[in-house]
């Protein structure tokens, strides 16, 4: 990475973090109630909203439906202001494409779709704020949305991002982190079971520095799965709390 000094000679990053650290999280559960299940999450300045509809028939032709597991649809948008340059066509580019297309290859990962055959799940996720990372908060909310549906899961699945910066790895990478010049791996991870659902590379990387990235990611991606299952309890709390009165 270069150009901007990402990593100051006493260790810490454009925004102050160190190397390992996280960004700041912040997520709401239920933040929608005429859907099935809903989230909202912020990454650092990166702000991701997740929607959830189904199990549902499938919908359009009957060919899609599948007789032995549901069918996930996964659609990936940005808000035209979520960025300083101004959006023409927020979703739909190939750019949004290929987003749509890696959630549905990681949820079908983690998802129990074999519980629900002939039927549907859609998984709607729009980029707010976009600050680097935009897939790791787009996973990161819709695992909330899904556990907010009651949708059974192997476990969460939590999405990082990892990158070099003066040969040191950076865990949770910024905007300007990744657009360094160097090479951003993107992870989502099953952590109970160590499960790997999706590795994305935006560039080459010598073999030599990939254990590294992958556990920095691997790391930061456990981190993030304490913060998931917090949010988790405590929406709980409160729903128990609003039950009772």
């Amino acid at each position: 990475m270069a150009g901007l000094e990402l990593l100051s000679d006493q260790g810490y990053r454009l925004d102050g973090r160190k190397a390992s650290e996280l960004r700041k999280v912040q997520a709401r559960m239920g933040v929608f109630g005429q859907a099935d299940g809903s989230a909202y999450m912020e990454q650092g300045n990166t702000k991701a909203l997740a929607v959830v509809y189904g199990p549902h028939e499938v919908r359009g032709s009957r060919s899609k439906s599948l007789h032995d597991r549901a069918v996930i649809n996964c659609q990936y948008s940005m808000a035209t202001f979520s960025t300083a340059e101004r959006k023409r066509r927020p979703h739909g580019d190939r750019k949004s494409s290929e987003m749509s297309l890696h959630l549905k290859q990681t949820f079908e990962a983690a998802v129990l779709t074999q519980l629900y055959p002939r039927s549907q799940i859609d998984i709607y996720v729009k980029i707010l704020q976009s600050d680097g990372g935009n897939y790791s908060a787009c996973v990161n909310a819709a695992t909330l949305a899904l556990v907010d549906a009651g949708i059974p899961m192997r476990d969460y699945v939590c999405a990082c991002t990892a990158g070099f910066a003066e040969g040191t790895a950076l865990a949770d990478l910024c905007h300007a982190e990744e657009t360094g010049g160097g090479t951003a791996l993107s992870l989502a991870l099953l952590p109970r079971s160590q499960s790997i659902a999706l590795v994305q590379m935006d560039a080459r990387l010598h073999q030599d520095h990939l254990d590294t990235l992958m556990e920095a990611a691997m790391e930061a991606c456990k981190g993030l799965s304490k913060v998931l299952d917090s949010v988790v309890r405590q929406h709980l709390q409160e729903v128990s709390v609003l039950s009772r009165d």
